[in-house]
């Protein structure tokens, strides 16, 4: 089955409201041509070096998302172009994408990544320090950024009662803070969970943005 098979039958599957994130990390740019041929628009990248070398060779048109952890002194790098920045893992990473977006003219939109999943790998917010931040006030006067939502990765694991218990966290912390501190922005929409193997629970607990890879490119060699 070719990638843009494999797109149509995906899409095929996804209900009103959720868009397909196409991972396209660590695969080559004529893979990405071959899911652009196919209407694909929204292509995922995690390493700044890579998405720069790729925006500049591939369409102009293409909705850069950067999903990986992004390092403050990289940001610079991306900020001219990218579309949406799903790890936002701390309110320090926030104030220099800020800076940084200002610095480039722009308003860039962020998610913010909670820590669901129960391993010490992934990074991201607790649920406690998320609040606690949002609380305190401050992002509100960062004027170059816009908190859209909210992104995290569940557990690796088989178990999908743990996998759906996690996703179902996310979205009911998402609905608490959008109805505490978001319920004017009508910017705050984004909750990007679910990847190759789990997508489909992600989209019953509320998925806006699933990120698939290795089911679209198939597995990296």
């Amino acid at each position: 089955m070719s990638i843009g098979d494999r797109i149509r039958e995906i899409r095929a599957t996804l209900p009103d409201g959720v868009r397909l994130v196409a991972v396209s990390k660590f695969h080559p740019s004529e893979a990405i041509r071959e899911a652009y041929e196919a209407g694909q628009r929204i292509f995922g990248e995690s390493r700044v070096q890579e998405l720069t070398d790729k925006q500049q060779n591939l369409p102009g048109d293409i909705e850069w998302h950067f999903i990986g952890h992004l390092q403050t002194n990289k940001i610079k790098y991306i900020v001219p172009f990218v579309s949406l920045i799903h790890g936002v893992d701390s309110y320090k990473l926030l104030e220099e994408v800020n800076k940084q977006a200002a610095k480039a003219n722009r308003t860039l939109d962020c998610l913010l990544q909670l820590h669901i999943a129960e391993e010490e790998t992934k990074f991201g917010f607790s649920f406690e320090e998320c609040r606690q931040m949002l609380n305190q006030g401050e992002w509100k006067t960062l004027s170059s950024v816009r908190i859209c939502g909210l992104m995290g990765m569940a557990t690796f694991t088989d178990d999908e009662q743990q996998i759906r218990k996690e996703f179902h966290s996310l979205g009911d912390f998402y609905t608490e803070i959008k109805e505490a501190f978001f319920k004017d922005r009508p910017e705050f929409r984004e909750l990007s969970i679910g990847m190759s193997d789990d997508y489909p629970l992600a989209i019953e607990a509320g998925s806006t943005l699933i990120r698939v890879g290795s089911r679209i490119f198939g597995e990296r060699t």
